[in-house]
């Protein structure tokens, strides 16, 4: 059984004890989240196709952890300018454990 809800923003392809880290979720770390905004629910075959959402659907999870992304690097140049510009980033992230989803 898979689903494909909508958190924070982006789209997930979701499974009962699954782990996967998302953009950072205002909850704080070992409290439970319930998403509602679910668009596909998957059960053996038996496809629920929303319209956008799935009626009464939830997947519910955990916070495992608050944590901060790989730095990315953001290089500009202008060539024969003498401009080069360097900038890096590392995104907010929450890792969440899936742990039921209701159809």
């Amino acid at each position: 059984m898979y689903a494909i809800v909508e958190i924070a923003g982006q789209q997930f392809k979701v499974q009962k004890d699954q782990k996967i880290f998302v953009h950072r979720l205002e909850k704080g770390e070992g409290e439970k989240v319930e998403f509602d905004r679910v668009l596909l629910v998957d059960n053996n075959g038996q496809v629920k196709v929303g319209t956008p959402v799935v009626s009464g659907a939830k997947v519910s999870a955990t916070v495992l952890q608050h944590l901060k992304g790989d730095k990315v690097l953001v290089f500009k140049k202008k060539r024969r300018k003498g401009y080069q510009k360097c900038n890096g980033h590392r995104q907010y992230l929450s890792q969440i454990q899936i742990n039921e989803i209701n159809a």
